[in-house]
């Protein structure tokens, strides 16, 4: 199947305005299956490039990013094949909007944006030639020193689930999604080693939930992870793949490998229910024609793996007008300006003491800080993204300011010169964090000598190419930053001292954060004012961070990830670690079971304005296994600026016959206040989302009763409360 040309659209033949029913979607993909070849049948289960070509490729900068990863084209029938390109921010190929990232916009808890961000990726990849977005990265934060951590929505599974589900739904307007990495992937320096132990009920309860609810959204695939769980690697593992992903849970779509490294044995992987290995002819394109005439794969896993693919292709192939993707939706200007949008919602307001913010007319600012004035979008890896611009700090609080002030810029590197400097400033802006050097994708320098075995034998043409690729392993010219897991929590020792310097001089500081998750600030935060949370905010993340500094926007960000106050109040965690064990307590149901206080709670941000709830109404008291709980409640704006409050309900299971958090995410609602504005807010919660997991029996939904708390955060003291019992049926 290698070297297949590109055919003229993203589903080539398969490409029709008209709309197809399931069953018409079904006919036509059998249709196809009944005219491939078998050698055309195992060709839609690997990638079409050459291996050592291939991986020169991808491993050239840029070169990960300059294509879609085509699999499985069949151009006599007209079949595309799929055509892969990343990523979580934004499409990773050249043009393409760059949005803040994916915690970011789980920290404006807001799915119905999150899916209008979805379409606008699926149009632009369409647009671009692709059919096949990778970029739904659901995996759980376990940790905040995940050096992906940016890559995913937060810590709790409800939560994730929703913004996952949105995205599935937005992009797929347009184009196939893949959830990704199927699962419990949320270590980076190991992935390639880690072994992850987990019981039944840790992985269905808080492991699994966001996956289940991307596929009720309709996902086309899922993608597989790298680690191995109970034993097993994950794109060989029987009890993931089919037990769980296909059997359990229903999924009538394709499983594709993580990248290049994602499979060991070709024979574990086919039997095991994966379908594509990508992106490369490797395990499959070498041994699967060899195992189905021996009889070791059946020639019914093969028809399986065919059919799930081709069905996919014709079902989003059909019913999408062509003429909607021109080259001038890439990177548009309402995409651009969706992007803004998303970063004006992210940005959290931590700590706003004295009433700092907003600024009111400042006539001299500082600003302060190297990543004042540096595109800072997140990671150098497999999500990399190419924006024709980036807005910084610096420039967006140039723009907005105009002539009315006296923007400065400081880059830091001498805390006393900065601190001098911020004696004749009206106000202080810091802006301090991370980069891709110190969170983001890892790809070990022995990566390649570590799968040599696997590798296909390079042709005598391509000796000299695979010699050198071994050679030189993964060099730093390939394109990928040094990424990985956190070294630390904090900031860097020289951003502390930059803090210290600045808020001794001046009591107008105000610190600005970009990471991709929680940060410890114990050794500073009692010393300014302001505190805000950028993450990595997009490429036009400096405009929104003005809008919100001057006022201009109220901010209305919510932590997606519990900030603590002390590393040992997280779970266990080391980069270096080969074997680990997940279990029921990552993020604030760990602190709330060790009576531990956050710096930050989870679901907290603060607001220039001041919301009121009232009581928490319930429609019935009391409901069966099978009903659902309807609950209200008026939500004002107290204050004279309009905004958005998030409010959040969460469930106490009062007397349960097993541990359980003390409180658990059920539901949430955004909602919109003019000044003095009352609204009713309606949450629907299905008695079913109270079970907890038994094994061997499976969901159990305990007759006792239950708290529910509509709270502004997870630790809300004044959260308006009800209690709700479930009888038995």
């Amino acid at each position: 199947m290698s070297g297949a040309p590109t055919p003229p659209t993203a589903f080539g033949a398969l490409e029709s305005a008209q709309a197809l029913t399931p069953g018409q979607i079904e006919a036509r993909a059998r249709e196809l299956l009944a005219q491939l070849t078998p050698e055309e049948k195992l060709g839609l289960m690997d990638g079409d490039t050459p291996f050592w070509p291939g991986l020169a490729e991808m491993m050239s900068p840029g070169g990960y990013s300059g294509r879609c990863w085509v699999a499985g084209a069949v151009p006599r029938l007209g079949i595309p094949g799929i055509r892969f390109s990343d990523g979580p921010r934004g499409i990773v190929l050249e043009g393409a909007t760059t949005f803040p990232v994916s915690m970011a916009r789980g920290a404006t808890w807001d799915p119905e944006l999150e899916e209008r961000i979805g379409d606008a990726i699926g149009r632009e990849l369409r647009a671009l030639g692709g059919n096949f977005f990778g970029g739904v990265c659901i995996n759980l934060l376990r940790h905040p020193a995940w050096g992906r951590a940016q890559e995913t929505y937060g810590e709790d599974p409800h939560h994730l689930g929703a913004m996952g589900a949105a995205l599935v739904r937005g992009v797929q307007r347009h184009v196939m999604a893949c959830a990704k990495h199927f699962a419990l992937n949320s270590m980076e320096n190991g992935r390639f080693r880690l072994d992850v132990t987990v019981d039944p009920r840790a992985l269905h309860e808080i492991y699994l939930p966001h996956f289940r609810r991307a596929l009720e959204a309709g996902a086309a695939s899922v993608m597989s992870a790298y680690n191995s769980v109970n034993g097993e690697w994950c794109g060989q593992n029987r009890a993931l793949l089919t037990d769980i992903l296909k059997d359990e849970l229903g999924f009538e779509g394709f499983i594709i490998s993580d990248f290049i490294f994602g499979i060991r044995e070709p024979e574990r992987a086919a039997l095991a229910g994966l379908d594509v290995e990508m992106p490369f002819a490797m395990h499959f394109h070498g041994a699967l024609e060899r195992l189905v005439a021996e009889g070791t794969v059946p020639v019914e896993r093969v028809d399986d793996a065919a059919l799930r693919i081709l069905r996919q292709q014709v079902r989003f192939g059909q019913g999408r007008d062509a003429r909607g993707y021109g080259p001038d939706v890439v990177g548009c200007a309402a995409h651009r300006e969706l992007a803004r949008e998303a970063a004006r919602r992210s940005i959290v307001l931590l700590q706003n003491e004295g009433g700092l913010l907003p600024l009111s007319e400042p006539r001299r600012l500082l600003v302060v800080g190297a990543l004042a004035d540096t595109p800072n979008t997140g990671d150098g890896g497999s999500s990399n993204t190419r924006p024709a611009h980036v807005v910084t700090p610096l420039q967006g609080l140039r723009q907005a300011l105009g002539d009315t002030a006296v923007v400065d810029h400081d880059d830091g590197s001498d805390p006393a010169r900065a601190a001098l400097r911020a004696r004749d400033a009206d106000a202080v802006l810091v802006v301090v964090g991370y980069t891709h050097a110190d969170e983001g994708e890892y790809i070990p320098p022995d990566m390649l000598a570590m799968f040599a075995p696997g590798f296909p034998a390079p042709t005598p043409g391509e000796a000299p190419l695979a010699a050198a690729l071994m050679e030189g392993a993964i060099a730093p010219e390939a394109g990928f930053s040094p990424g990985g897991d956190r070294e630390r929590l904090t900031l860097h020792p020289r951003d502390e001292a930059l803090i210290h310097a600045l808020a001794a001089a001046s009591p107008r500081t105000i610190v600005a954060i970009m990471a991709g998750s929680a940060v410890i600030t114990e050794a500073w935060r009692s010393e300014v004012p302001a505190i805000l949370m950028l993450w990595y905010p997009g490429m036009e993340g400096g405009h929104a961070l003005a809008e919100v500094l001057l006022g201009r926007v109220n901010p209305s960000g919510r932590l997606p990830c519990t900030f603590p106050a002390r590393p040992e109040d997280l779970p266990y965690f080391d980069r270096s670690a080969t074997s680990i064990t997940y279990d029921l307590w990552p993020g604030y149901r760990k602190l709330d079971r060790d009576g531990s206080a956050p710096a930050f709670p989870f679901g907290f941000g603060l607001s220039y304005t001041r919301y009121e709830y009232g009581p928490l109404r319930l429609a019935r008291a009391e409901l069966g296994a099978a009903d659902t709980a309807v609950a209200t409640l008026d939500v004002s704006n107290a204050g004279d600026i309009a905004g958005e409050e998030v409010v959040q309900l969460y469930v106490s299971a009062l007397g349960s016959c097993v541990e359980r958090a003390p409180r658990e995410l059920k539901a949430f609602a955004r909602v919109a206040l003019e000044p003095g504005e009352t609204r009713a807010v309606r949450f629907e919660l299905p008695a079913a989302d109270l079970a907890y997991w038994a094994e061997g029996t499976g969901w159990v939904v305990e007759p006792i009763e239950y708290e529910l708390a509509a709270a502004r955060h997870e630790r809300d003291e004044q959260a308006s409360r009800a209690r709700l019992r479930v009888v038995a049926s």
